[in-house]
């Protein structure tokens, strides 16, 4: 149920944002809009004020605004505030105001979520240099080796892990090449990331030096009573550095010691420090009472245009890897499996909720982008389609015929009707026993 409420949640705030932008300006140029409604199919709820029909219909996947004389085969008196009786300026207006209110909701609400604090892992914006290889991982079997700097990754330099993970992600089951600097020498490798999960998500099986940091202790714990502190940043377990450890591999050390003092060198604020605890045995498993993150983070708390800044600066990002995903759909460098429709929408929106609010924002903010991107393609049907057709007949100076965009029209519909299949497709996939009858198994 989780699921299913912050995915009707996100998405019908998305929507509702969507048309509102086409309303507001069709209102602002004098058109008349005959319905406002969130969802289609069967009017489930509606109310008519100053010959606007606001209703919410059956079927919650998208919405839309009916203005008056929208469409050549409307019913049309010539009147002044029917759409196409407005100039190619107004119409142009109407129809991009839907996604520039999903690119502005983007930003607005990464806004808010970076301005009330934000934690991230502190690798992601340092230089990609390589502090493990997992054996038997396409960077292992590639030849990477740990201390590696990643210099560039298909073609395109990379500065941070956070720009490496972006250009991997869309690249699963592809043979791309890899730059590395190794004793300042650069050289080149061939790599195939595997596909992670069942979105397929491109890895290299390549982790940064991290090590466990404290994100909770547990009042009146051992690790409490040793002096262990929240951000506590473990570095070395026994004498032994964790740089190498896994978050599970961490737990295992703790576990097989109940009872047993150990100790951990930690660092703190920057400073190194030596603690002594002894983990606690419940059940013949030894506890400190302390909850790890995998990796080092940090919290940001920026004053609101810093974080107005740091939300265009990550929403461009997010738009530059949909724009790679995008063309990458068309040179096969991206999988189609890659996609995802409602239920994978509603799946992560779930995963998010469950996490906190931050985290649901956050992925709202990312499906708007998308969203609002979305629509802006130059495919018929979409607002990008009519906007594209506006801007090809004002270079022309002429209108394309009825006929002419009715089969524009129907080619976009054809297109968007396979994206559809596509991403439903892929998400029946990803339900384990509907996989496996799509499978035959």
């Amino acid at each position: 149920m989780t699921n299913l409420w912050a995915f009707l949640f996100v998405l019908g705030v998305l929507v509702f944002v969507h048309e509102l932008g086409h309303f507001l300006l069709a209102r602002w140029n004098g058109v008349r809009v005959l319905t406002f409604s969130l969802g289609f199919g069967p009017k489930l709820l509606k109310i008519t004020r100053g010959g606007t029909e606001y209703c919410i219909s059956a079927i919650p996947l998208g919405g839309y605004v009916k203005m008056a004389g929208e469409t050549p085969d409307d019913p049309r008196s010539g009147s002044s505030d029917e759409f196409l009786s407005k100039s190619k300026w107004q119409r142009f207006q109407i129809l991009i105001a839907g996604p520039l209110m999903n690119l502005l909701l983007a930003v607005g609400v990464m806004t808010f979520v970076i301005w009330n604090g934000a934690t991230e892992p502190a690798f992601e914006q340092k230089a990609p240099v390589v502090g493990r290889v997992l054996p038997g991982s396409p960077a292992e079997k590639a030849g990477i080796k740990p201390g590696d700097l990643i210099v560039s990754f298909a073609d395109k330099d990379v500065a941070t892990w956070q720009g490496l993970q972006m250009r991997v992600v869309p690249r699963a089951n592809r043979e791309v090449p890899i730059v590395v600097r190794r004793d300042g020498q650069s050289q080149q490798f061939s790599i195939v990331p595997e596909a992670q999960t069942k979105y397929e998500i491109g890895d290299l099986g390549i982790a940064p030096s991290i090590h466990p940091e404290v994100a909770q202790v547990l009042p009146g714990s051992a690790a409490a009573e040793a002096g262990l502190q929240v951000k506590d940043v473990i570095v070395s377990f026994n004498g032994a550095e964790t740089t190498g450890f896994t978050l599970q591999q961490m737990i295992e050390q703790i576990s097989k010691r109940a009872g047993q003092p150990v100790t951990l060198g930690i660092l703190r604020n920057g400073a190194p420090l030596e603690l002594q605890a002894t983990p606690r045995d419940q059940g013949g498993v030894g506890r400190l009472g302390i909850n790890l993150s995998p990796f080092e983070t940090v919290t940001i708390t920026p004053g609101f245009v810093q974080a107005i800044g740091m939300s265009v600066k990550q929403n461009w990002e997010w738009t530059a890897m949909i724009g790679e995903m995008l063309a990458g759909l068309f040179t096969a460098e991206t999988s189609p499996k890659q996609l995802m429709g409602p239920l994978g929408i509603a799946e992560v929106a779930g995963g998010a909720a469950s996490i906190g609010w931050a985290a649901l924002f956050g992925t709202m903010a990312m499906v708007s982008l998308n969203l609002g991107l979305l629509n802006l393609l130059p495919i018929p049907i979409l607002d990008g389609g009519h906007i594209t057709i506006l801007a090809i007949e004002g270079l022309a100076r002429r209108d394309f015929s009825m006929h002419v965009k009715e089969r524009m029209l129907m080619a976009g519909f054809a297109v968007l009707m396979l994206l559809m299949v596509t991403v439903i497709y892929n998400d029946l996939r990803r339900v384990e026993w509907l996989s496996r009858l799509l499978s035959g198994s």
